[in-house]
């Protein structure tokens, strides 16, 4: 059973436990034969790659998905479990296609695919509807001849790949809080922080599909409370939380405040810019208008794509750039082939915060210039009557552009408002010079969204 609802813009996603299934391990089976067909990896052109979550259900969905896989023809490299990001490294390291069983931030009844091709390209939005299409279309006949399942360990061969990216030999000893969730960064953290010389405080660093902790979405500010709490208990220099696959890394200071991932973003961005001057860096719409500043002073240049990150792995690839974040906490490395990595994004941080004396809050100001809102969610009936009333009530003070929902740019500000790729939700963004002016535009806009 497949809804047709659960593939989203980037990767497919929906309920699998409960009244309102979306899909089953039928569905996975279908969707696993029709990636097959639509990625062309059949008859001997070198297989997929699988991975997954710590979710309940990914087992049994990813063997489904891997038994339409094989029934095709098609080889098969199951890594097993896994994050996110070291799926994105299994498809560079062994050049193969990849499929990632994970719902990422989404609460346990839910499960999802995330996809690549080889080298950790993604695929195109008209594939993935290719395959949704397919799947939908109903059984096919199995190939004369089934493919082969092999599984293969790459989780040290992933740490030594991050390691070799981001030189953090004679920092200081520094004391870090990580917040796995329950997530998938309680398996990467061990291998890739585990030999460092750091003092490690852990979290919820067991697995655990329920998440009996919080849920695995450090955009909600509720879920980053138990990082903020540990840090001032244990007078951390700083901590990390990552999503529930670990391709997010969010970071707090050792005041136990947040630090903007736009102010990461740049802080990352001028390290890059540092060994390979005149590239260019990726962002988005609702990335701090501090960013392209900073890049433009670091000989750098800003190339900015719609959220999401099939849009942001095409734009690096597109313009060769060396770097690219998004303010929901994605962070893209060319030296990673061009995809996504908290970890490795952790890694920068703790080599920045650890070459100095100086506590995390102060070296993170330089890459703070303004007051920002944050995300905030609400579930609208219709989108676009709000927008155009949005658009409408901020003429005199705006211009707007459609390149992401809708952005309106005033005199050193900017409100952004655009409908979720994987829920049900209006994201609104909002960045001023001032927190009263952010306060005030935020409130307007939520007027009209909330009505």
């Amino acid at each position: 059973m497949i809804d047709a609802r659960i593939f989203k813009a980037n990767d497919i996603r929906g309920v699998v436990t409960g009244p309102e299934t979306e899909w089953d391990t039928d569905g996975a089976y279908a969707i696993g034969a029709a990636t097959a067909d639509v990625l062309a990896i059949s008859d001997g052109r070198g297989g997929l790659v699988l991975g997954r979550d710590m979710r309940t259900t990914s087992p049994a969905m990813a063997a489904a998905f891997a038994d339409g896989v094989l029934a095709r023809g098609a080889d098969l490299v199951d890594i097993g479990l896994a994050s996110t990001d070291e799926l994105w490294f299994a498809s560079g390291h062994l050049d193969l296609p990849g499929a990632m069983f994970t719902a990422s931030h989404n609460p346990g009844d839910y499960n999802g695919i995330k996809l690549c091709h080889r080298q950790a390209r993604p695929i195109e939005p008209a594939e993935l509807l290719a395959i949704r299409d397919s799947a939908l279309a109903g059984p096919r006949a199995s190939a004369d001849q089934p493919g082969t399942r092999t599984e293969q360990d790459l989780l040290r061969a992933y740490a030594d790949h991050l390691h070799s990216l981001v030189d953090l030999s004679g920092i200081r000893r520094l004391k870090v809080v990580v917040d796995a969730g329950n997530g998938m960064g309680g398996l990467t953290t061990p291998a890739v922080l585990g030999d460092l010389d750091l003092d490690i405080v852990g979290l919820f660093l067991d697995l655990d599909g329920s998440f009996p902790n919080h849920p695995p979405n450090p955009l909600e500010p509720a879920n980053l409370l138990d990082a903020q709490a540990a840090v001032r208990e244990h007078a951390a220099d700083l901590a990390v939380v990552f999503d529930g696959d670990a391709d997010r890394c969010f970071v707090i200071d050792e005041r136990g405040e947040v630090v903007s991932p736009s102010a990461i973003t740049a802080l990352i961005a001028v390290r890059e810019l540092a060994r390979e001057a005149g590239s260019a860096i990726v962002i988005n719409k609702i990335t701090s208008q501090t960013v392209p500043k900073l890049v433009a002073a670091a000989g750098g240049r800003t190339v900015i794509t719609r959220v999401g990150h099939t849009f942001v792995k095409a734009a690096m690839a597109e313009h060769d750039a060396v770097f690219g974040g998004e303010h929901s906490a994605h962070f893209y490395f060319r030296d990673f082939w061009g995809a996504d990595t908290g970890m490795l994004a952790a890694l920068h941080v703790l080599a920045a915060a650890g070459a100095t004396t100086e506590p995390l809050s102060g070296l993170v100001e330089q890459y703070s210039h303004f007051a920002a809102s944050g995300e905030i969610n609400s579930e609208v009936a219709e989108v676009e009557p709000i927008l155009v009333a949005l658009e409408e009530r901020f003429a005199d003070r705006a211009v707007p552009d459609r390149v992401d929902g809708l952005t309106l740019t005033g005199d050193g500000w900017w409100v952004n408002v655009r409908p979720s790729n994987t829920e049900p939700l209006l994201r609104l963004n909002v960045e001023a010079p001032t927190t009263t002016q952010v306060e005030a535009l935020r409130d307007e806009a939520l007027a009209i969204i909330r009505g």
